[in-house]
């Protein structure tokens, strides 16, 4: 006697690439759409889908694509707020010394952050893990301005990191900014940028990491820091 398998909704498929069965974190957005919202993405991605095998442009499927994750990721969260604690620039920042400050999970070679003490952890294991990393407390890697990028290495569960392993600099952009520097558009590059893993505890990092890396980046003279969030 056969079992014959469960039926699955469309509301389950779609949030199966949220860290479900699916797990694909270019289409976690997904989740984020309402049924009516992912029924139209997946008709109109056909359309074009059929147009592409037609005259071989791919262009616009990957447009509609983007389109659709700006759509889902512009709305608000619990962690929009109205105001924030920004303070304008004492001086132009062609005078400034900045900090580089990414959440992208990036490390140098031989300095793993060994996320719940695992060495070597794989991507894979990291995305399976997620539940566990947006509980815990993330890690600051100092990587020095200098470092070659066959040095560098990233793993993050919350983003398809093939991109930032092709070009660090898609999310950590320590190369684009200390050309910056040299040309003159920023007075100083800080000789440490920093990177930690974003999918974390956020009110340990707002409450308890953050004022600490804060007075890290004072202690160094820092004028200003380039966050970059992925």
């Amino acid at each position: 006697m056969t079992t014959e398998p469960a039926q699955e909704s469309f509301d389950e498929f779609r949030k199966s690439f949220s860290y479900g069965s699916r797990t694909d974190l270019n289409f976690k957005f997904l989740s984020g759409l309402t049924t009516a919202e992912a029924a139209t993405f997946f008709q109109e991605l056909l359309w074009k889908l059929g147009d592409a095998g037609n005259d071989g442009n791919f262009d616009p499927v990957a447009d509609h694509i983007y389109e659709w994750q700006l759509h889902a990721y512009a709305g608000t969260t619990e962690w929009t707020y109205a105001t924030g604690p920004f303070t304008p620039l004492r001086k132009p920042v062609s005078r400034s010394r900045l900090a580089l400050i990414a959440s992208s999970g990036h490390f140098i070679a031989g300095d793993d952050p060994k996320p719940f003490g695992v060495a070597d952890m794989t991507q894979i294991e990291a995305q399976a893990r997620i539940s566990e990393f947006l509980r815990e407390e993330p890690s600051l890697s100092a990587i020095p301005i200098d470092t070659p990028a066959s040095r560098l290495r990233v793993r993050h569960g919350g983003y398809d990191i093939r991109s930032a392993r092709a070009d660090p600099n898609a999310v950590f952009p320590y190369e684009l900014l200390s050309e910056m520097a040299g040309e003159g558009a920023i007075g100083e590059l800080l000789p440490t940028a920093y990177s930690f893993v974003g999918a974390c505890a956020q009110k340990r990092l707002l409450n308890k990491l953050g004022p600490r890396w804060v007075r890290l980046l004072q202690d160094q003279e820092v004028d200003a820091a380039v966050l970059v969030p992925v």
